[in-house]
């Protein structure tokens, strides 16, 4: 008994480790984006990148293998070793920490294993986070190989994707380690009409991640850095009609991106009625808690907007945007009943 409460310490403690190290390749990844770091290593380097150059020869090398790509020919021509530096190791810290999170999930993982600790479905589930994770990394050089031979910049479509799975993986170790604390087995969806604001909430959420890197790809923040409306106007002025639906359009990219985080904060509102109504009291703490990260995520957007995408703040808007997903799990997972 007592060597089995001690696997559960262990595994509990693991699985916390890998929340906050994919919470913290979020962070890296969004100041890579954020730094336009992320094309400065033009090649996947499994294996060989996981040592920083240690000569002058080296970073000679890799600087020369940059000047190859569009972004340095049309945008960073001018840029010196030292600049290239800066943006490699950016680069480098988050393929290195993803390097990371693939150890330290695979060597623990086949741990438990080995002395049978791990149930069929738990084995099941982390196996499919496993496979989440590895096919991470492939999307992640999917999306850099977009931006090595024409464009200045990766694909926000890849973008997307990249953002969307890590998010996901994310979201599936706070629903496991949230379910193995409690003793619990409940699932994190159901096609069914129970606890269904929570479920559209969820959705928007992720539906919203997706379009925070269209913006982010796109550069689209950097329009109409108004707020409330977009330079006078509730639509973009260069908004036409058959711009409907075409998620490459900097401006109708932001538009969506506005009007998504309203939706949000107007259903948020009804589901805090809905608790409130209902004098779910058990509830009420954890909606509290989420909906204070709904006015940080919203008040921060608008800062980064008028602020003309200041680099501290916006990093702090994808930091928000964690914290939000976790009290938004947590209040998702508290209010089903096993």
């Amino acid at each position: 008994m007592l060597e089995n409460k001690y696997y559960y310490t262990i595994f509990h403690t693991w699985l916390s480790c890998l929340i906050f190290l994919v919470g913290l390749i979020i962070i890296v990844g969004g100041l890579t984006r954020l730094t336009d770091s992320g094309l400065s290593i033009t090649e996947w380097e499994l294996f060989k990148g996981i040592f920083i150059p240690t000569s002058q020869e080296k970073w000679i090398l890799y600087f020369e293998s940059y000047k190859q790509i569009p972004q340095y020919v049309l945008l960073n021509y001018d840029m010196s070793l030292k600049e290239f530096k800066f943006i490699f190791l950016w680069e480098y810290a988050h393929r290195l920490i993803a390097r990371f999170i693939g150890l330290f999930f695979l060597i623990p993982f086949l741990f438990f294993i080995s002395v049978n600790f791990l149930k069929r479905q738990m084995t099941i589930r982390l196996i499919l986070v496993f496979i989440l994770i590895l096919t991470q990394g492939a999307i992640g050089w999917y999306m850099v190989k977009s931006g090595l031979t024409i464009n200045t910049t990766v694909s926000h479509y890849r973008l997307s994707i990249h953002l969307f799975i890590a998010f996901s993986i994310f979201s599936s170790l706070i629903w496991i380690l949230l379910n193995s604390i409690n003793r619990s087995e409940k699932k994190i969806f159901e096609f069914n009409s129970n606890h269904i604001i929570l479920k559209l909430l969820l959705f928007l959420l992720f539906i919203q991640i997706i379009f925070g890197a269209f913006v982010s790809g796109l550069d689209a923040g950097r329009l109409y850095q108004t707020w409330p409306l977009m330079d006078g106007s509730y639509f973009p002025s260069d908004m036409q009609v058959n711009v409907f639906l075409n998620f490459n359009e900097p401006s109708y990219v932001q538009f969506i991106h506005r009007n998504t985080a309203y939706l949000i904060f107007f259903v948020s509102i009804y589901l805090g009625f809905t608790v409130y109504n209902k004098k779910n009291l058990r509830l009420f703490s954890y909606f509290l808690l989420y909906f204070l990260f709904i006015l940080a995520q919203i008040i921060l957007g608008i800062l980064v907007l008028t602020s003309g995408m200041n680099i501290y703040l916006a990093s702090m808007h994808q930091i928000s945007s964690i914290f939000l997903v976790v009290a938004a799990i947590n209040l998702y997972y508290r209010s089903i009943r096993s």
